[in-house]
């Protein structure tokens, strides 16, 4: 037999278990983001922050002022992201973002109406990142199209929202370091009716779907606002909540009648041909807690006399709420999530725990998602075994 017969025979051989390898590395997971939006706290100590436990921190908020994005007082924000950036020595792979927005937060539609009002922002957005020495940033746009809290919203909006992010990405990629670009965008499906979703994940690197406040803190209707599972209308029948759901639903209020959840959108946008990659769910690092609740199924799925408090950090959670033994705490199979409830005050709370937020990681993980992100930091406890904690304990395995 000649060498070269030889040779080629070995290498048929062992062609199977070669490729083999490669397929293995190449399908390898990588560990789930963890990404953190943070409000520097009134007593505000950078060093105590629990940056190795971060991939992402996204310090919030600066807003569209004269067009550009700014600080509304830099002369106080300035030095806190300052602070926050020189943490990266203890977690040199932290990604230090800022965000632009938030609820409430106006003047997007009349910065992306035209391409030089979008090239004065993008233009502020560079000098900024390059102010701060930052890694990326966060648009935080509620919502393209459709008025939050009495913002201004165009039709003009949808393609306006997708030219924005194309041209923040072609700035920050001119930046010889990586940085990286994502946006908040709703957990409920008529968002994605008034955003080029094909298009605008083209430019992002990350969806941060806002999974909670799924019952708003204007409900009367007790219900869970940040459920990862996915509850069919069928679930809550005979309910209250069930009624008020048929009747969105009748009036086209709603896409369908069905309680919202992270599973729930996640599936929609999979099925819309979203990169599960791309996708970070979130969490809430605060409650809400509803007053005059009557006792059927624990209070939850009724109408309540009112919100008693629309929202709660969960650090007042677990000293105020957790440790009070009139508060009975119950778990929702279907919709994976908490809930407590007092009898004796009509009192229910909706909020996510350690239990439900190492779930929420699982999930991530399993369904293969970019990872997880919470609203917001401060709100955590700074004891141990807090809610973070229960997010990197479970993305660590």
């Amino acid at each position: 037999m000649s060498t070269k017969i030889y040779v080629f025979l070995i290498i048929l051989l062992y062609f199977p278990f070669l490729i083999g390898c490669d397929s293995q590395s190449d399908t390898e997971q990588a560990k789930p983001v963890i990404m953190a939006y943070y409000v520097p706290e009134r007593d505000f100590q950078p060093e105590l922050i629990p940056v190795e436990k971060l991939t992402h921190i996204i310090f919030s908020f600066t807003h569209v002022i004269d067009g550009e994005m700014k600080f509304g007082n830099p002369d106080v924000s300035g030095p806190k992201l300052e602070a926050l950036v020189r943490q990266k020595s203890r977690n040199p792979n932290l990604k230090v973002m800022i965000a632009c927005g938030g609820w409430g937060a106006d003047g997007f539609s009349d910065m992306a109406l035209s391409a030089d009002s979008r090239a004065k922002f993008i233009q502020s957005a560079k000098e900024f990142i390059e102010e701060y020495q930052l890694d990326g940033m966060d648009m935080d746009w509620e919502y393209p199209g459709i008025s939050g809290a009495g913002t201004m919203a165009r039709p003009e909006d949808t393609e306006n929202f997708t030219a924005l992010m194309k041209g923040l990405r072609e700035m920050l990629d001119a930046f010889d370091s990586p940085k990286v670009l994502s946006f908040a965008s709703a957990g409920w499906k008529r968002y994605y009716d008034f955003i080029e979703v094909d298009e605008v994940m083209k430019y992002a690197d990350y969806m941060n779907v806002m999974t909670y406040d799924q019952v708003s803190g204007e409900s009367i209707y007790t219900g869970h606002h940040t459920p990862l599972g996915h509850v069919k209308n069928k679930d809550i029948e005979g309910t209250p909540f069930q009624a008020h759901l048929d009747s969105l639903y009748a009036a086209n209020a709603a896409q369908d009648n069905d309680p919202e959840s992270a599973e729930k959108i996640v599936d929609f946008l999979l099925y819309q041909g979203v990169n599960p990659a791309q996708i970070v769910i979130g969490a809430a690092f605060y409650g809400r807690v509803w007053k005059g609740v009557p006792p059927a199924n624990q209070g939850l799925y009724q109408r309540s006399g009112d919100i008693h408090i629309g929202w709660l950090a969960y650090n007042q959670i677990r000293n105020q709420y957790e440790t009070d033994i009139n508060f009975v705490r119950y778990w929702d199979e279907k919709a994976k999530a908490p809930f407590m409830y007092h009898a004796a005050d009509s009192l229910l709370v909706s909020y996510d725990d350690t239990v439900s937020v190492a779930l929420k990681t699982r999930y991530a993980i399993e369904k293969q998602l970019g990872g997880i992100m919470f609203w917001e930091l401060g709100n955590d406890t700074k004891e141990t075994g807090g809610l973070l904690d229960a997010i990197y304990k479970e993305a660590q395995k």
